[in-house]
């Protein structure tokens, strides 16, 4: 995902203060020990998140919460016309358990 400049403290500040019912949401979703990264030279995030169950954090994004919260941090982010933000997969280059 990607920060607009200058936006790193609003964004920490949003993320504070993040709205209970998305934290239940994502937490019934069996999301757990989520966090997100800032690399401040290029504003790029990267989020880490661990999940239990079947389900997929991707299915998130019809729930009407997850749609709020976009269109709340779309002015500090890069989105696409839906607000979500844009993302970049990333190729696994290790992993150890």
């Amino acid at each position: 995902m990607q920060l607009k400049p200058g936006f790193a403290e609003e964004y920490r500040k949003r993320h504070a203060a993040i709205w209970p019912e998305l934290q239940q949401l994502l937490k019934h979703s069996g999301i757990h020990d989520y966090t997100i990264f800032l690399d401040e030279a290029t504003h790029t995030l990267f989020a880490v998140q661990q999940q239990s169950g079947t389900g997929s954090s991707q299915d998130l994004g019809v729930n009407p919460i997850v749609q709020r919260w976009w269109a709340y941090m779309a002015d500090i982010m890069e989105t696409h016309p839906d607000n979500s933000p844009i993302s970049t997969p990333l190729t696994e280059m290790f992993h150890m358990e």
